[in-house]
């Protein structure tokens, strides 16, 4: 390994010892009981709730995925989907944190959302509560392969041992499962507040050094203006191989006269434009960002969570777009695929930085995907283990079985996540969309549904969890390759499906009873 790259990892082993340190710190209070480990007591300030909120919800998307794709074709998807990403954001901030906060304590304070689920409507039979659970499971599975995709391409490259891409995914892998197995919630919330800080910190300092190292902003614009529509916000470049034909997937950009080969470009339509902005839709069925806001430690604390949280985003946001616009113009043949371009990020690291600077740089992509897998791993281990296990196989379950069950169940979740990661599909952004829609559609209508109309029944919020979850593995795998009017993300038709659906069975089927709507009322005013 060259002298570079060690003092790379030693910037990088110093963030990772920091992160250990506190799963431990936090060890024994959070084996103290199921609602300590899994929601930390209901303890988060305001900083930690919004920080821990979005640093989760981004994850290594944001720092690869995100400029990846402004990378590779310009500024179109990528500009569209930081909108809708942004507005969704706030909204979800703005309408659901509060409600929900003040629900999931009046229903018999739940701790977990398929628990909230099962409380709100008084599932007996706790069919919500189970339907809830194997969704989690299924789509944080995929959402941690995206995250040890991310490990996979990172430590590869800073140990210069890209071919052994597999090996480098269960090392990082095993890192995250070994602070949030210790740490729980507590130690997962404070180490993803820190990772929230690297990570902006890390994207504002490739951007200025960027812009400085392309000439300005008027050296960005000369450099790219032979890529047709790269800039423009209504049109997409596309890449072309050899022949002259677009590339896609896994095909290869080629390289002519010194410069990236680019065909005319393409008007990006209104239905891609949809598709992007319906991204921030996804953020009202996100159980790691509304887990968050269950575990508020006062309700009063929400505004002032929810103004640091739209200014992270806004500034993170901006940042990668740009930094993958920028990186086309100072490395415009560097990166010739789609999969290879979410490396933007660390290219540009490692060029403008000392090694150990950069190894702190990169560290933000680290804190970006750990800050997110540490969430997903630990949640699906709570529906495993304190929705499933508890909720329907062994209802008398003492708190120790239930914490031995949790850790067992994030050991699986992990092995799955790691199978993902090695499926060969390795461009996170796809497939953190697929995850994405998944949550936004199968959850997303009931939580507003919930939280906001009293007639809503269980059947009806049976209904449309299933037919959120399943429109997504419908539409994307079949409808969507029908083309058209079709090819609209899987998340928007598969979100209106599923608010139908709960809207027409809830009329179709009798009122909740008295006691259920009183909850409701009381949720309405509730003070926590």
């Amino acid at each position: 390994m060259a002298a570079s790259n060690i003092q790379t990892l030693i910037g990088m082993g110093a963030y990772l010892v920091v992160m250990i340190g506190i799963g431990l710190w936090y060890a024994r209070r959070s084996n103290s009981s199921p609602e300590e480990y899994f929601l930390g007591k209901r303890g988060l300030g305001p900083w930690v709730a919004a920080m821990s909120a979005e640093a989760s919800d981004m994850s290594g998307w944001l720092l690869m995925g995100l400029p990846g794709v402004a990378y590779f074709t310009g500024m179109g998807e990528a500009f569209w989907t930081a909108i809708g990403l942004f507005i969704g954001t706030w909204v979800n901030w703005q309408i659901v944190a509060k409600r929900l906060r003040s629900y999931s304590q009046v229903a018999n304070n739940a701790i977990t959302l398929p628990d909230y689920f099962s409380n709100r409507f008084h599932d007996k039979k706790r069919i919500l509560m189970t339907i809830a659970a194997v969704v989690i499971l299924v789509f944080f599975s995929i959402y941690a392969g995206a995250q040890f995709v991310t490990f996979g391409k990172l430590f590869g490259y800073v140990f210069g041992a890209e071919n052994y891409y597999t090996a480098m995914v269960i090392l990082g892998a095993a890192l995250v499962m070994i602070y949030t197995l210790i740490g729980g919630f507590m130690a997962e919330s404070t180490t993803d507040f820190i990772q929230a800080i690297l990570m902006v910190c890390s994207l504002l300092l490739v951007l200025a050094f960027g812009v400085v190292h392309a000439g300005g902003l008027a050296g960005v614009s000369e450099n790219l203006r032979n890529f047709p529509r790269f800039t423009d916000i209504f049109g997409i470049a596309v890449p072309t191989d050899a022949v002259g034909n677009a590339v896609g997937g896994t095909g290869r950009q080629a390289v002519v006269n010194g410069l990236p080969s680019f065909g005319a470009g393409a008007n990006y339509s209104f239905l891609s434009i949809l598709s992007c902005l319906a991204w921030g839709l996804g953020y009202f069925g996100m159980p790691h960002v509304l887990l968050r806001f269950m575990a508020i430690k006062k309700s009063s604390k929400i505004a002032k969570s929810r103004l640091i949280a739209v200014v992270w985003c806004f500034i993170s946001l901006a940042a990668a777009v740009a930094i993958g616009i920028i990186g086309r113009a100072v490395m415009p043949t560097l990166l010739t695929t789609a999969g290879s371009s979410e490396n933007i990020f660390i290219h540009l690291s490692v060029n403008f930085f000392p090694p150990l600077l950069a190894g702190l740089v990169i560290s933000g992509i680290l804190a970006a995907s750990m800050s997110s897998s540490d969430s997903y791993m630990l949640i699906a281990s709570s529906a495993l283990a304190n929705d499933l296990f508890k909720g329907l196989i062994k209802k008398d379950a003492g708190e120790f079985l239930i914490m031995w069950v949790a850790r067992v169940a994030m050991l699986l979740v992990t092995i799955f996540g790691v199978s993902i990661a090695l499926s060969g599909n390795q461009s996170i952004f796809r497939i953190v969309s697929y995850a994405w829609a998944g949550f936004g559609a199968a959850f997303g209508p009931l939580i507003l549904f919930s939280l906001f109309w009293k007639r809503t029944t269980l059947k009806g919020a049976i209904a449309g969890m299933l037919t959120g979850g399943v429109m997504v593995v419908l539409w994307k795998e079949v409808i969507s390759k029908i083309g058209g009017a079709f090819a609209v993300y899987e998340l928007l038709p598969s979100f209106i499906l599923s608010c139908l659906v709960i809207f027409l069975v809830s009329l179709a089927t009798p009122k909740p009873s008295d006691e259920i709507e009183l909850e409701f009322e009381a949720a309405k005013t509730a003070e926590f």
